[in-house]
Formats: structure tokens, C-alpha cells, sequence
């Protein structure tokens, strides 16, 4: 199992599940972060928060606790 906090800047991964409840998986939802979209990872932060992606045509910056919520394959 691969997080997005895992993926290395500059790679592209498919999202696979999403491992929040409730209203934080709402959240990641209703940011256009769902199962079978590519996620191209930009940058990530001196301290590995936050990390900024590329989802469905824009960027979008997460925390490092959302992005570990978000399974992925690269």
C-alpha cells in the first residue's frame, strides 16, 4: 500500500481508495480527489507540509495527515 505522501515529487499516481471517514472524506472528495483520478505530485514543503498536486487540471496544496489518507498506485 502506497500513500500520496509517499509518491516522489515529479510522479504521477492513480488514486485507489480513500481512507478518511466522514466529513474528512467528504472533504478530499468534494476537492475532485476520487478513485481512478491521476494525481501528479509538484512539490512538497522544506518540512513535508504541505504537499502541492496537480488533480484534474489544477493545483491543489494538502496536508500531509489528507495526503496519508489517500491511497495510491504509481
Amino acid at each position: 500500500m502506497t500513500t500520496l505522501k509517499e509518491v516522489p515529487v515529479g510522479q504521477a499516481a492513480t488514486v485507489t481508495r480513500l481512507m478518511g471517514q466522514g466529513a474528512v472524506k467528504r472533504r478530499i472528495m468534494d476537492m475532485g480527489i476520487t478513485r481512478g483520478v491521476e494525481v501528479y505530485v509538484r512539490k512538497v514543503a522544506p518540512l513535508g507540509d504541505p504537499v502541492e498536486v496537480t488533480v484534474r487540471g489544477y493545483e491543489l496544496s494538502l496536508r500531509k495527515a489528507d495526503a496519508q489518507m489517500i491511497e495510491v498506485k504509481v
